[in-house]
C-alpha cells in the first residue's frame, strides 16, 4: 500500500520531461521525485508502437522498484501508444500527458480552432485528436509532426539560426489557418516557445501540457491522501546514456539545478 512520504516517479526519452516536473515542483514542493531520462534510446518518436510499449513498461518497472507511489509517464508518444498497456498491467496510479494536454487546449481556444505539434508517432497515433474531439466535437484540428524539434533541444540548439529555419518550415501549413492555439505536444517542445511564438505571432497562444499534468497529480494524490508533507527531500536523476551531458542540458536549458545525474538503464523484458 502506497504512503505520502514515497516518491512520484517521471520517465521521458530524455530531458524533455523535466517540463513537467519543473510544473510538478511548484505545485507540489513538498514532494520528493524520481526522474529516468531513456537518452539512450532517444527519441521515442520515430519508433514503431510495440518498440515504445516495451520500452515504456521496462521505464515503469524500473522506477516501480524504487517504491514510487505514483508513475507519471511525461514523454507524450509514450502517453499516446503505451498508456493504456501500462494502466492495465500495473495497479499503480498512472498519468500521462494527452488528456491533461486536450483539456488545457479546449479551455485556451476560443474558436475552436487548434493545431497540435508533435512527434511523428504521437500524430500518426491520433490520442490528441480523439481527446479534443470527444471533449468538443465542433474542434478543427490541425496536426503536424515536428521530428527534428527534440534534437533540437537535445543538441541545446534553441536559439541556433538553424533551428529558427527548421521552426518556420514545419509551421508553414499554419499560415492563413486561422488557428488561435497551438497544443505543444511533446516535452522538449516548450523549450523552443520563443521560436514558435515567433514563427506564429502573439495571438496565437500556446499550450504546454505540463501544467495540466501536475494540476491531474495534485488532485489524484489529493484524493487518496498521499499528500506529502516532507521538507527536506533529495530529488533523484538517472539517464540511461551520458549523465553528464543530462546534468549540463538541465542546467543551461531549464536553469534546473542538478548536482548529480546518476547512469543507469532497465532491464529489458
Amino acid at each position: 500500500m502506497s504512503a505520502p512520504s514515497q516518491a512520484i516517479g517521471i520517465f521521458d526519452s530524455g530531458v524533455g520531461g523535466l517540463t513537467v516536473m519543473r510544473q510538478l515542483m511548484r505545485l507540489l514542493p513538498q514532494e520528493r521525485f524520481i526522474y529516468f531520462g531513456d537518452t539512450a534510446r532517444l527519441p521515442y518518436g520515430n519508433k514503431g508502437r510495440d518498440t515504445i510499449v516495451r520500452y515504456s513498461i521496462e521505464n515503469a518497472l524500473y522506477l516501480m522498484q524504487k517504491n514510487i507511489k505514483l508513475l507519471i509517464v511525461a514523454c507524450n508518444t509514450a502517453s499516446a501508444l503505451a498508456l493504456s498497456e501500462l494502466q492495465e498491467r500495473f495497479t499503480l496510479p498512472i498519468i500521462g500527458m494527452i488528456e491533461p494536454g486536450a483539456e488545457k487546449a479546449i479551455n485556451t481556444t476560443r474558436s475552436q480552432r487548434i493545431a497540435i505539434l508533435g512527434t511523428k508517432g504521437t500524430i500518426q497515433s491520433g490520442a490528441y485528436q480523439e481527446a479534443i474531439y470527444k471533449r468538443a466535437p465542433q474542434s478543427w484540428i490541425m496536426p503536424v509532426a515536428c521530428p527534428l524539434f527534440v534534437s533540437l533541444v537535445e543538441e541545446q540548439w534553441l536559439h541556433h539560426p538553424a533551428s529558427r529555419l527548421i521552426v518556420q518550415e514545419y509551421l508553414q501549413p499554419l499560415h492563413g489557418t486561422q488557428i488561435d492555439t497551438v497544443l505543444l505536444g511533446c516535452t522538449h517542445y516548450p523549450l523552443l516557445t520563443p521560436l514558435i511564438q515567433e514563427v506564429l505571432g502573439d495571438k496565437v497562444a500556446l499550450v504546454d501540457p505540463a501544467l495540466g499534468c501536475a494540476e491531474r497529480v495534485a488532485r489524484l494524490l489529493g484524493e487518496r491522501d498521499l499528500l506529502s508533507s516532507m521538507r527536506d527531500k533529495d530529488h533523484e536523476y538517472y539517464a540511461s546514456d551520458d549523465p553528464e551531458k543530462f546534468r549540463v542540458l538541465a542546467r543551461s536549458a531549464f536553469d534546473h539545478s542538478i548536482h548529480q545525474v546518476l547512469y543507469s538503464a532497465p532491464s529489458p523484458i
